[in-house]
């Protein structure tokens, strides 16, 4: 059906946040080319790498074949969350809810009141987290790949989840993450912790989801970890919600790393799909 190995890896390392003017967050592994800025910011014990692109610029792994697109005509900001990357480990779990916090103090420290969010996989988890508890930071919401009850995802998933270890992570992810940080103990760190937040994983209320008031824009793949069912489900939940399902796999339409496909163009088709949504002022979902 699909890759169980390769989707659940890149589920546990993929996570990217679009934000405001545009800007874009990452915990995935990232690679500077020019960026227009780059720095540390303190936020919540956490020392958080970031970097600003603009006009053109790029980051890879989960993005780095969609993210030059964004920057062109958008400011980006990506940024590299706890014990990915730059971003050292500090002594606390991987959570959603916890990510968001970091996300949204960056912001402010960053003086930008209102963003587009782009979250993909647990990256969309993230995000949906910050709509739901910093909702005065979001003007836009574009969730990928992501879900919000256990059942949601192929039971195939926690059946890896269970099984998942550094050896069968692919090894494109391991290779990047060392080619910035050649650290193998914090490489370990990051895959456990990240392993051990989707295992700790318990179904949100679907009151969470009502409460999200941003214009969210929804994305799976048909061959996705996240099932049709799920996404129209989350669809019929959020108040302004719109509901796309491409013919792709996990990270597929995106350009992930481990997925890319020579001259494929349906990254750039889904770029141009988030920016008409993101650009569309005219227009609120009639449900």
């Amino acid at each position: 059906m699909y890759r169980y190995k390769l989707l659940t890896c890149r589920a546990i390392l993929s996570i990217l946040l679009l934000c405001g003017v545009t800007q874009l967050f990452g915990q995935s592994t990232a690679k500077i080319k020019s960026p227009m800025k780059k720095g540390y910011a303190q936020v919540n014990g956490l020392k958080m790498y970031y970097e600003i692109h603009g006009e053109g610029s790029t980051i890879t792994t989960t993005f780095g074949n969609v993210l030059q697109a964004f920057a062109a005509n958008r400011q980006v900001i990506a940024v590299e969350l706890q014990a990915h990357g730059h971003t050292a480990d500090i002594d606390r779990p991987l959570t959603f809810e916890q990510d968001a916090d970091d996300v949204a103090s960056l912001l402010k420290q960053l003086s930008i009141p209102k963003s587009d969010i782009f979250g993909f996989s647990n990256g969309g988890s993230s995000a949906m987290q910050v709509a739901i508890r910093h909702p005065e930071a979001v003007r836009k919401l574009v969730v990928a790949s992501s879900f919000f009850k256990r059942d949601g995802v192929y039971p195939q998933l926690w059946t890896f989840m269970e099984q998942a270890s550094l050896e069968n992570m692919p090894q494109q992810l391991k290779d990047t993450y060392l080619s910035i940080n050649p650290d193998h103990k914090g490489l370990s760190a990051m895959h456990d912790k990240d392993k051990q937040r989707m295992l700790d994983f318990k179904d949100w209320p679907e009151d969470a989801l009502k409460s999200i008031q941003s214009p969210t824009l929804l994305i799976i793949g048909d061959k996705d970890v996240v099932k049709p069912e799920h996404a129209v489900e989350m669809y019929r939940l959020i108040p302004q919600a719109q509901l796309t399902i491409l013919p792709a796999g996990h990270g597929d339409y995106i350009g992930e790393i481990t997925s890319i496909k020579k001259n494929d163009k349906l990254p750039l088709l889904v770029v141009a799909m988030i920016e008409k949504f993101l650009d569309d002022n005219t227009s609120e979902n009639k449900k």
